[in-house]
């Protein structure tokens, strides 16, 4: 009896040392993935990793860890993928796409964020917009409100699309949802409403990747504008 508990022992201790925290956290951004937040338990991922409960909680506490976990990975990726060499300008506008792709790609992520602002991915993310506005020459007396009206409108923006993203059924024609919506504003009374009609006439066809860049330049044009009013 006491041979056979020491084999089991070493057994599942054997499984621990092979179950590394990178792997459970890849098999939990696949479930998070393909079935969403709600799909993410502890048995789903044993059953996924083909090993027990116990063995996952040795690598990671609880639920809400392995979340995070997850979204420092993602974050993590987006970060690796800047160039070194790139002028902080362009550095921004390169995080900023990869940020809102990754959440495009992943939803959770942008939940995830909100959920808890003061988790580490949130201090990186504010870290490479910050300190790249430094670089720009941004006046010490505007950088806290720069960085923010920044780190806002980047998680904002990219967080509403992938939610709309996901109110659609797979396969859903995009233009054809857009140009409902805009048949509908234009509907209105055009006295009453005149730019919604105007947005009408845009909506269907805009590339949201392209709306979302031309936010980022306005509000770099506009932190530009402070440092000669600061100077």
């Amino acid at each position: 009896m006491e041979k056979t508990q020491r084999t089991r022992t070493r057994r599942s201790e054997r499984r621990t040392d092979a179950l590394s925290k990178d792997k459970i956290v890849e098999a939990a951004i696949a479930i998070l993935d393909a079935e969403g937040e709600n799909a993410l338990t502890f048995r789903a991922l044993a059953a996924r990793l083909s090993t027990g409960a116990g063995a996952i909680y040795w690598h990671v506490a609880d639920k809400s860890a392995l979340l995070t976990a997850a979204t420092d990975a993602i974050i993590g990726g987006v970060l690796a993928g800047l160039a070194p060499d790139a002028m902080p300008d362009q550095s921004i506008r390169a995080f900023a796409l990869g940020l809102f792709d990754a959440i495009d790609a992943h939803p959770w992520v942008g939940t995830h964020l909100f959920r808890e602002p003061w988790q580490a991915a949130m201090l990186e993310i504010f870290e490479a917009v910050g300190g790249r506005l430094q670089a720009l020459g941004v006046p010490e007396e505007a950088l806290f409100n720069a960085g923010s009206a920044l780190v806002n409108y980047i998680l904002g923006v990219a967080a509403q699309n992938a939610a709309n993203a996901r109110l659609q059924p797979h396969g859903t024609d995009r233009s054809a949802v857009l140009g409902t919506v805009a048949a509908s504003w234009t509907e209105r009374d055009p006295a009453r409403y005149p730019f919604v009609h105007h947005l009408a006439t845009k909506l269907r066809d805009h590339d949201d990747r392209e709306q979302f860049l031309a936010g980022i330049d306005l509000i770099l044009a506009g932190i530009g504008q402070l440092k000669g009013r600061m100077s």
